[in-house]
């Protein structure tokens, strides 16, 4: 997400209905959609700091909830550019506590990836060891940490092609068929209808490629247009392509003019070369095929601060009414279907962190817009049911319990506790129940539900409380109602209760002689 400087030349003329045919007669239908459902219909990514660099730390669980898709930024190189071994250390967190934030978002219908690379990540995969360092800390990382997926985010000089590997759908340079080995490797270990795999590369790497490719030019960057191998390979896995529209010099579009950063036209334009598809290096036997509208989300600053480029919401907007409903641009047509993109995916940007910073401009602005583009679907799917259910406190007369957080793929709003004939709704992932009879077996079942009142299916334990006369075999715990001569263990110490009461949190037994004084033995 750094900011790098290109030249580039000017570009020779190109019937853009030869690459039409092309693109129809040679290509067809380019791949048929991943197994797993789309996160939302309309998707807003934002990639979420872990470091500070004056736009504010932010907690993953305090993320906006106008994030559909949250990319944690980023995972880096532990041991060099080539090794490949990549690492991941949250920042601020705990690793108890970070895990505890991913999970709690999953719970709410979010999905959060792991972003690789990012200005000062590079990464070459030059050789098969360094490939197979890449595939094991990875997959490692997202196993601890929970994540749903990987971004790959390679700036710099990660990729490139050597001289003479010219052909795309064939690469023969190692940086690039290391890669697309890796990315495979990873999303067959977790699965395809699990796994989320996305890319954020730079114009650069992508668009550039139109007008030169770096394997097969004398005077140009070998880097142009190096990510074309890498998406092409990966087009029947990748989930979605989110090239950054900033920190980028002017790029040619299909109408063979310049495009400038900040403008609906230059999205357009950008957008257009990835649904329409392109020669390579305007090598009419060289076409990059269209990727599927679904697959294409605009990628922006969230503020003049985050980057080259900040565009406006109003210009945001205009570039999204000519890719979807096909308004178009009096400075750009599209090549592609003039009538727009209903599926068109949606936008990504850097950062969340910047967004807060910004007021919440873009999330606000561009949710409002997005949500507005067709009507909710209703939601009939229930959440998953809770699992882990335990006690974490009990009496003769209570039971306190608690459990790990259901998903939903819209998000969880509570919980209800079931015992024979009664029942106790709660919003987070505990409860104490009280008034209970002495030395009796109960049943408790908990169900998930959601705001649409889908019910998950229960999980249940049985429990039996203490014969009379109290005491805590677990422990003292908050929200559970001590009665008078109960005993808790705390700290190391067993407490007796001088006087009924609810525990709170704070009111632990040493904070609080009135309700608890040591037992001696």
């Amino acid at each position: 997400m750094g900011v790098n400087h290109f030249t580039f030349r000017k570009p020779r003329a190109i019937s853009i209905i030869v690459v039409l045919i092309l693109s129809l007669l040679l290509f067809g239908p380019f791949n048929t959609p991943k197994a797993h459902a789309a996160v939302a219909n309309k998707t807003i990514v934002g990639y979420w700091h872990n470091f500070e660099n004056g736009s504010g730390f932010i907690k993953l669980r305090d993320v906006s909830p106008k994030f559909d898709v949250i990319n944690v930024s980023f995972a880096e190189p532990t041991a060099g550019v080539t090794n490949g071994a990549i690492g991941f250390t949250p920042f601020n967190y705990t690793d108890a506590e970070f895990k505890a934030d991913v999970a709690y978002l999953q719970s709410q219908g979010k999905k959060v990836i792991i972003s690789i690379g990012g200005a000062n990540g590079q990464v070459q995969l030059a050789s098969t060891a360094a490939r197979d360092n890449f595939v094991s800390s990875v997959t490692a990382i997202i196993e601890k940490y929970g994540f749903d997926g990987l971004d790959v985010d390679f700036e710099g000089h990660s990729l490139y092609l050597n001289a003479g590997d010219s052909d795309f759908k064939n690469p023969t340079t190692p940086v690039i068929v290391n890669l697309i080995t890796a990315l495979r490797t990873i999303n067959d270990h977790f699965g395809t209808d699990k796994f989320y795999l996305t890319m954020a590369p730079e114009t650069f790497f992508v668009q550039l490629g139109y007008t030169f490719y770096g394997g097969s030019c004398i005077s140009c960057d070998n880097r142009a247009g190096a990510y074309l191998p890498v998406i092409y390979a990966t087009r029947d896995i990748l989930d979605w392509l989110q090239v950054q529209n900033y920190n980028s010099g002017p790029i040619t579009g299909l109408d063979d003019q310049y495009h400038n950063m900040g403008s609906a036209d230059f999205h357009v334009a950008m957008a257009d070369m990835l649904l329409t598809g392109f020669p390579v290096a305007k090598n009419p036997n060289s076409f990059f095929p269209a990727l599927r509208p679904d697959q294409v989300l605009l990628g922006l600053p969230a503020s003049p601060n985050a980057g080259g480029g900040f565009t406006s919401a109003a210009e945001v907007q205009k570039a999204l009414d000519a890719l979807v409903k096909g308004k178009q641009l009096s400075s750009y047509q599209m090549r592609g279907n003039a009538s727009g993109y209903p599926n068109f995916r949606g936008l990504m940007t850097w950062s969340i962190n910047w967004d807060k910073f910004n007021h919440f401009e873009f999330s606000d602005s561009h949710r409002a817009y997005l949500d507005a583009l067709s009507p909710s679907v209703p939601d009939t799917q229930p959440p998953t049911a809770p699992t882990n259910v335990v006690v974490t406190a009990k009496s003769s007369t209570s039971v306190s319990l608690s459990w790990t957080a259901s998903t939903d793929n819209v998000g969880v709003t509570g919980y209800t506790v079931t015992y024979g004939t009664n029942s106790v709704n709660v919003s987070g992932t505990n409860t104490a129940i009280s008034g209970l009879t002495p030395n009796t077996s109960y049943q408790f079942t908990v169900t998930a539900r959601d705001a649409a009142g889908n019910i998950s299916t229960g999980t249940t334990i049985n429990v039996t409380t203490d014969a009379g006369g109290g005491g805590n075999s677990q422990g003292w715990a908050t929200n559970v109602s001590y009665k008078a001569n109960d005993e808790v263990a705390y700290g190391g110490k067993t407490y007796i209760c001088r006087q009924p009461h609810t525990s709170l949190p704070g009111w632990e037994p040493p904070n609080v002689p009135a309700l608890w004084q040591v037992k001696q033995i």
